[in-house]
């Protein structure tokens, strides 16, 4: 269970991210507090949008189900069931594979870091290393129990 809160506090936190920088998106908020690096620069180029979605809102939306899926997966009736894990293993995957793309973009086509941004690619990072933690020890407790 200590991986699946794990990766709800995680995504928990993500969510923070995420919507901190779409509700800049929005304007709701002012300038971005990023101490160094060029957040807003990457916030306001042509990246920061995937097929006509700010990536942000994308954050959003991944940060939420992600959340959904690990609250779920704390729940007594699926302690023991190992469909939960999977699925954060798999979504935090896709995740970590869109924080690889969005980082390389910032590296070599934008020219700027957002601190934000590379928060994000970590804690998704973490949550999809709390899921394969919480795969690989149910698969091993299922052996064990054989």
């Amino acid at each position: 269970m200590k991986f699946r809160m794990t990766a709800a506090l995680l995504s928990l936190a993500g969510l923070f991210v995420s919507l901190y920088l779409y509700l800049y998106k929005l304007g709701k908020i002012g300038a971005l507090v990023c101490g160094t690096g060029d957040c807003e620069k990457v916030q306001v180029s042509q990246w920061s949008r995937f097929m006509g979605i700010d990536v942000a809102l994308i954050g959003v939306v991944g940060y939420v189900v992600m959340l959904g899926v690990a609250l779920a997966a704390l729940q007594p009736a699926l302690a023991r069931v190992r469909w939960p894990s999977t699925a954060l293993v798999l979504l935090a995957g896709v995740g970590v594979a869109f924080a690889i793309y969005l980082t390389w973009l910032e590296l070599f086509v934008i020219h700027a870091i957002c601190r934000w941004c590379v928060a994000s690619a970590v804690i998704v990072t973490l949550i999809f290393i709390a899921a394969l933690a919480d795969v690989r020890a149910r698969v091993a407790g299922v052996h064990a129990h054989a």
